[in-house]
């Protein structure tokens, strides 16, 4: 990190003044100069990039972008990991009034096909050559001629029929144009800055248009949750994919607009190691992070000694005591406490760096065990709320009330208020535009009054902390924070002749899993050959044919991108049908009457 000389007291910028993203990065650069923005591993050391470098950087890379022929309205894809050269290219692409549109670095060719034909996209930005191959064989397929530039030096075999070029030849021809900020086209507000691509319900993943005032309305407000603990020398550690809109609002815009620092982490294996090296004054993840760390720090409390074990059991029952009943803590307990927090919270708090102010968890809800685990550390967790659909943050917990079973209040900017079946509307600048290419999806999600229909069911508490209790939409949120259509993994599956039904799961957890019935003419054939009995009950405990209905999951899952994939499954001992109360008369997976009689089997499965 930089050493204390360099650092500096950030100060936020006012995002109600603003226009445009890119706006308010230049702003931000002209005001903080030669100070330290960007940092990334070089050699095994992090290296800074400083604001006007970077501005710079940008300038050049929307006037290549510009010489190109990208115009305003344009789309061009983006496909990286977390690197400095992942947010000059997305500021690049909104500076000219042009569309980024993110896509995972896992996504299949298939995927990236599906993105590349709804979004319209002729240019296309990839970090590596390997990245880069799956998106050329994507347009291959395609009917569109695209355009590939590669941060990384192209590989000089790439297959022909796309145009590939280089990332420092798009600066080289825009680096002699002008001086940052660009002479670009005026841009508003209420314009269209990025296409984020979600699951929807009907499978094939859709773009939520998202505009510069959606996301500097969540910047306003995740500035006034943040507030009161206190605006300084901040410092963001990025590691979740900034193609998720989470990382990409919070992880991205929200440190530009309170002039922080950047740190890359380089992999989520060595995020405990770039934790010590960037000391992060705010971190924002999803539970599956922190349900990893929780898990690690108690594998690695085995091998303390007993008097350590000792005294981090008990920091943690006295902090959730603290937490929860703070009024039963007794002179003793609080004597205890503090004896805690010299011997047990400070180690913890160096784990994270030393200078953290705040986790932040959203994308998918937090299990509540989780929360007050690190809660009783003396870590500060806020569990916020929020989809695509939103910019897309709603809610967040406040910094001095944490009610780890809400989801906090609405933010700044933000109405919410709990319809007649009890589902969440918001309204605010923060709502998309709507869907690209899906007029009707986007009156179903967005009523004439500007409501948009969340989908999740819940309540507002006396302080109007919002509750989540349910949803309504079927779509599988992991504990990654990734929304997994389970349509769509079903479908796949039951392509193959030994699958008949499935049902996937995985809500809240690190991983999809499926209850699968197999088959009945397969199962039948399978069972005749074998020469035993073709019941359902009993090949579901027979190991040799759940080896076969495995070959037919390895089979699907080349089908599926990294999060779809079906890590584990389980079988079925009858199939899903009317009578047993397993389908709708139309013929649709009751999960609830399913999960009655097999959640415990799938949940077996972690």
């Amino acid at each position: 990190m930089a050493d204390s000389a360099q650092a500096i007291a950030t100060v936020a910028i006012d995002t109600a003044t603003v226009n445009s993203l890119p706006g308010m990065f230049f702003a931000q650069a002209k005001r903080l100069g030669e100070r330290p923005f960007l940092w990334a591993k070089v050699d095994g050391v992090y290296r800074p990039h400083g604001w006007n470098a970077v501005a710079e950087r940008v300038a050049a890379a929307s006037h290549g972008l510009k010489a190109a022929g990208v115009k305003a309205g344009d789309r061009v894809m983006l496909v990286s990991e977390n690197r400095p050269e992942w947010l000059i290219a997305d500021l690049a692409i909104m500076s000219i009034g042009a569309i980024s549109v993110p896509a995972y670095t896992t996504n299949t060719a298939v995927n990236h096909l599906h993105i590349i034909n709804d979004s319209g996209c002729q240019v296309v930005i990839v970090s590596t050559p390997q990245l880069a191959r799956p998106v050329i064989a994507a347009a291959a397929e395609s009917d569109r001629k695209l355009v590939l530039y590669v941060m990384d030096e192209p590989e000089k075999t790439m297959p022909s029929g796309t145009e590939v070029r280089a990332w420092s030849d798009l600066l080289a021809d825009g680096a002699d144009k002008a001086s940052p900020p660009p002479d670009v086209v005026p841009i508003k507000r209420g314009d269209v800055c990025c296409l984020i691509y979600t699951s929807g319900t009907g499978g094939l993943p859709r773009g939520v248009m998202l505009t510069h005032g959606n996301i500097l309305c969540n910047c306003m407000g995740a500035l006034e949750v943040l507030r009161p603990l206190g605006i300084g020398d901040e410092v963001f550690l990025s590691f979740l994919p900034l193609s998720h809109a989470y990382e990409h609002s919070g992880g991205q815009f929200f440190p530009i607009s309170l002039g922080a620092q950047i740190y890359y982490a380089e992999r989520v294996e060595t995020l405990s190691t770039n934790l010590g090296e960037a000391h992060p004054t705010i971190m924002t993840a999803v539970p599956r992070l922190y349900e990893s760390m929780r898990a690690r720090i108690l594998q690695g409390l085995k091998t303390q000694s007993a008097l350590k074990r000792s005294l981090f059991h008990l920091a943690l029952e006295l902090g959730q005591k603290r937490y929860e009943t703070p009024d039963a803590m007794t002179f003793w307990d609080k004597t205890r406490d503090k004896i805690c927090d010299a011997l047990v919270r400070t180690k913890v708090a160096k784990r994270f760096g030393g200078r953290l102010k705040a986790m932040i968890s959203g994308g998918a809800p937090l299990n509540y065990d989780v929360g007050v685990f690190f809660i009783a550390l003396g870590v500060r967790l806020l569990q916020g709320y929020g989809q695509t659909e939103a910019g897309p943050v709603i809610s967040a917990n406040l910094a001095y009330k944490i009610k780890l079973n809400t989801v906090g209040p609405p933010l700044k900017g933000v109405e919410v208020k709990i319809a007649d079946d009890g589902e969440i509307l918001v309204r605010g600048e923060l709502v998309m535009k709507g869907y690209w290419n899906d007029p009707d999806g986007t009156i179903a999600t967005i009523d004439g009054d500007g409501w948009l229909h969340t989908g999740d069911i819940g309540r507002l508490d006396a302080d109007n902390y919002i509750e989540i209790t349910d949803r309504k939409k079927d779509i599988i949120v992991n504990s990654g924070g990734d929304n997994v259509s389970p349509q769509r993994i079903q479908g796949v599956l039951c392509l193959d002749e030994a699958i008949g039904q499935t049902m996937a799961y995985g809500d809240k957890r690190p991983y999809i899993t499926a209850l699968i019935v197999p088959d009945a003419d397969f199962a039948a054939a399978w069972a005749k050959e074998h020469n035993i009995s073709g019941d359902l009950g009993a090949l579901s405990h027979n190991a040799e044919f759940k080896a076969v209905i495995g070959k037919a999951v390895e089979n699907a899952n080349k089908q599926l991108s990294a999060i779809e994939k079906v890590r584990k499954f389980t079988l079925a001992a009858q199939a899903f049908t009317v009578e047993n109360g397993q389908m709708t008369p139309t013929l649709k997976v009751r999960r609830h009457a399913i999960l009655r009689e097999y959640g415990d089997a799938l949940e077996a499965l972690y």
